[in-house]
């Protein structure tokens, strides 16, 4: 650290003595900075902040937060866990239920074996139990029903005998109220599901055996829900919720999920409006993981996913907790879910906090009255895993605008000081804020240039496999931008003002802007606004701390690290929640289809961080003497970066074992039939329907598998429903590029039985069409009026037609192992006027098999393509039908 011997400020008392005679003999004074007149002021020598020193300070900073970050999240069991809950032995379910692979509804494997499995487990907990204080009852649930929900923008979903086993666990004495948890053992096709949901069943289970052993009797009851079918869009569940005997006793509930392999098990759901149930997992966890952060964000739509949590919500009108793993994500879904990937560590977390949270919540008098405690939200967080912070939403709003008013306070008694009058102050302020503002944009924009560039040269996912690159690439850009903007502004808006009171200014405004974002998040209800308020009340409170020292000596060593220090438990949080969105988001970007250019959203996402990072520490810049190197050195890390990332040396996937990043690709060998008004048969065709879940297209699939190339391309055919294709779930927004390879007709054992048993007028004019389908486990209606035409009821859900996508309506359709024919009907308004180039008949219906399991699931000529592909690809196949018809 340096004096500095060109910029002063005035010292209060007589220290002309440390003036040196270079002092004396340069003398400044403030100008017009375009938002205000200084009067010179007597000049005396303080500190400014040397460049090196400052990177060095600002840096070690960074990385000692991010280090203790990724420590805590290591951490998985932190203090000696009390051995009511033996993972060794929930490990031993989990490989158990893996076993036997995939398990889709209605496969031997979902509805017979692991049933079986797991019944048999439940039966030796019962006997081993038999003669403690409680009874175990057990029943096997098959529902059938229908629901709408408005996941991936809205469709229906009809279920038929899928399984539940459902066990009620309470006193001898019996119990009236009961609390629910809920796992599921059935996966999507061609994944183990160890983490999604097989290890939630296993902890489960070994739950389970600890309280059935308890030798004190519980005051409450506990259903264990192992439901069959949630992967088949929330069917189980409802099936329960809507229709057991026991759903109507059960007050709250916990639900296990994954949205990632292993790690810690996040709180990300609660409520709503009980916050009994956040109080309950404060007081009980062992290891606690909470944000409620990440429950407003999950709940507002932005992520694509979605969890039994709101079926028991909004059918059942029950409060819960919603848990789940979101660590790698990049194998989420895939053959890589596997029981090797789940350490023990992970099992005996989740099941000490499991059991705890269950054991305090039936021991619990609120239980039993739960309606008289709803009382609003709550705010809560945890502290690097090691404790909860958890405090009713009303509290938290006369916390956030305490914080607001001592900002205001603050700032309002600057703009007392003699100083500052006519007003100097405020504008002041006002300039700064909008310099600031306008760094923000045009270091996004900035940004977001060089992700479509990156885009635009055929190297987007880079960071899929290499996500430091992102950091190298699109941080520095976006640091390096930041403090170029403000390197300007201070040396030619601001050229003649003192560099201390720059700092000073630039600290209030980054004070002022989060303060607004703490009122607007406050205005809006949100629980989230703790995150501004620790951004404003832990650095005004260093701020003045330190303002004498400030003020005498200027911004040297002490003051620096004493600065720091005082940002580090707002930043070391705001550096976890940051840690959160890039493991859940990086993921998903490979699996988010085909038309969201993914280097867009991860600049923009670090870009945010960026910003928000640099927030406090806008003071530095203005502090330091010089700014030069660090921008040459920003600009070399970019420079470089950009060019390694142009030159394609970051493959985005990789096939290591012990890291897979695997590109996501849907093969389904289909056979397509069109019939027109009259019955018969228009054409008809097979192919090869090939999806890619991501940006990059087929673009690194050619090189492996020349046949399919750009030539192969296919268009959505407009006036066929859901494009002429068979989706198995309504994506087709989010996947528009997709390619049709011919392929040799398909003829599964089990093939579909399509009947139109009734064609009915009816007294209030309109037609009503009656079918009867059989088929496989899973397939998809789907529905497209023609134009002027009008879908007015059907025997879905509440008997309103809901959700039309575009014109059209999707109706999710999966059955267990034994079903009947599958009967619906719908009515439909003829249109006045029948627009003549259009299809012929009022509505377009269109039924898609799937086969994911068993004989028909592949063919000959799908098992040798599957072959081509490259080890760092996931591709998911089965074989299915698509037959449409014109009424």
């Amino acid at each position: 650290m340096e004096s500095d011997t060109t910029i002063r400020r005035i010292k209060p008392y007589g220290t002309q003595n440390n003036v040196s005679q270079r002092d004396k003999d340069v003398l400044e004074q403030y100008g017009n900075n375009g938002c205000s007149e200084v009067k010179r002021k007597p000049e005396v020598s303080l500190y400014l902040l040397g460049e090196g020193i400052g990177a060095v300070l600002v840096a070690i900073f960074i990385l000692s937060l991010w280090v203790l970050v990724h420590v805590s999240l290591q951490q998985l069991v932190i203090g000696k866990s009390t051995g009511e809950f033996n993972a060794i032995r929930a490990r031993k379910h989990l490989e158990q239920i893996t076993s036997v692979g995939p398990r889709p509804v209605g496969s031997v494997e979902n509805e017979v074996l692991t049933v079986k499995y797991l019944l048999d487990q439940i039966e030796h907990i019962r006997a081993e139990s038999t003669k403690g204080p409680h009874s175990i009852s057990v029943d096997v649930q098959r529902p059938t029903g229908s629901f709408s929900i408005d996941f991936l923008g809205g469709f229906t979903s009809y279920y038929d005998k899928v399984t539940n086993i459902a066990v009620k666990l309470e006193p001898k004495t019996g119990a009236k109220h009961l609390m629910l948890a809920n796992c599921h053992f059935d996966t999507v096709a061609n994944s183990p599901g160890a983490s999604d949901d097989a290890v939630s069943c296993a902890v489960m289970l070994e739950v389970l055996h600890s309280l059935a052993n308890l030798s004190t009797p519980l005051r409450h009851g506990v259903v264990f829900l192992f439901n069959g079918a949630e992967e088949n869009v929330l069917q189980a569940s409802h099936g329960f919720i809507t229709q057991h005997p026991w759903a109507s006793q059960v007050r709250a509930f916990i639900n296990l999920e994954a949205a990632g392999v292993g790690g810690k098990e996040v709180v990300f759901q609660t409520g709503p409006e009980n916050p009994w149930l956040v109080q309950a997992y404060v007081r009980a966890a062992k290891h606690p993981f909470a944000s409620v952060v990440g429950q407003e964000v999950f709940q507002s739509g932005v992520i694509p996913s979605d969890t039994d949590f709101r079926i028991y919500r909004d059918f059942g009108n029950i409060p819960g907790i919603d848990l789940a793993f979101i660590e790698n994500g990049f194998i989420y879904h895939t053959k890589y879910d596997t029981p090797d990937r789940i350490l023990t560590e992970s099992i005996q977390r989740a099941g000490d906090n499991i059991l705890a949270v269950l054991k305090h919540l039936v021991m619990s008098e609120k239980l039993a009255d739960s309606s008289d405690y709803r009382h609003g939200n709550m705010v809560f967080f945890d502290l690097l895993g090691v404790f909860v912070v958890a405090y009713p939403a009303r509290v938290g709003t006369i916390i956030n605008y305490m914080a607001t008013m001592a900002t205001f306070f603050y700032l309002g008694k600057k703009c007392t000081l003699p100083s500052n009058g006519g007003g100097r102050f405020v504008r002041e302020l006002a300039c700064g804020t909008g310099v600031v503002i306008m760094s923000w944009l045009v270091t996004l924009l900035s940004v977001l240039i060089v992700a479509v560039l990156v885009s635009l040269l055929g190297r987007s996912m880079f960071w899929y496999n290499h996500f430091y690159m992102s950091i190298c690439l699109y941080g520095a850009a976006s640091t390096g931008k930041m403090i170029l903007i403000h390197t300007l502004a201070k040396n030619l808006y601001y050229g003649s003002v003192r560099r201390l009171e720059l700092g000073d200014l630039f600290f209030d405004v980054s004070l002022l802007l989060w303060c607004c974002a703490l009122v607007y998040l406050t205005q809006q209800g949100l629980c989230s606004a703790y995150v501004p308020m620790l951004m404003v009340a832990f650095p005004l409170a260093t701020k003045l701390l330190l303002a004498h020292e400030f003020k005498q000596r200027g911004a040297t060593v002490k003051y620096s690290v004493l600065y720091l220090l005082g940002l580090a438990l707002p930043y070391v949080h705001f550096m976890f929640l940051i840690w959160v969105v890039f493991e859940i988001f990086t993921p998903i970007l490979g699996r988010s289809g085909t038309e969201i250019p993914p280097d867009v959203v991860l600049a923009s996402l670090v870009t945010l961080g960026t910003i928000f990072l640099s927030s406090f520490f806008l003071h530095f810049i203005y502090l330091a003497k010089s700014t030069k190197w660090i921008l040459a050195g920003l600009s070399t890390v970019f420079a470089v970066a950009f060019i390694l990332v142009s030159c394609g040396l970051f493959f985005p996937y990789a096939s290591d074992p012990t890291s897979p990043r695997p590109k996501r690709v849907f093969l389904q060998h289909t056979t397509r039939t069109f019939h027109g008004l009259d019955g018969e048969v228009e054409r008809k065709d097979s192919g090869m329907w090939i999806n890619s879940f991501d940006y990059t297209g087929m673009r690194y699939i050619t090189p492996h598998i020349p046949e399919i190339n750009e030539t192969i391309r296919t268009k959505c055919q407009e006036d066929l429903p859901f494009c002429g294709f068979p989706w198995f779930l309504p994506v087709k927004f989010l996947v528009k590029k997709n390619w049709y390879l011919p392929a040799p007709e398909v003829s599964p054992k089990s093939p579909i039985d399509f009947k139109l048993l009734s064609k009915q007028e009816t007294e209030w004019g309109t037609t009503k069409l009656t079918f009867e389908v059989k088929g496989p486990s899973h397939m998809s209606l789907y529905l497209m009026p023609h134009s002027g035409a009008v879908l007015t009821s059907w025997s879905f859900g509440d008997g309103t037609p809901q959700f039309d996508l575009s014109g059209e309506y999707f109706i999710f359709y999966s059955h267990g192992l034994e079903s009947p024919a599958w009967n619906f009907w719908f009515e439909i308004q003829a249109p006045e006027s029948p627009d003549p180039s259009g299809p012929e008949g009022m509505i377009s219906v269109a039924i898609a098999s799937h086969y994911f399991f068993g004989e028909d699931q592949k063919t000959p000529q799908l098992t040798e393509i599957l072959q081509r592909f490259p080890m760092w690809t996931f591709p998911s196949s089965w074989v299915s039908t698509y037959d449409m018809y014109r009424y």
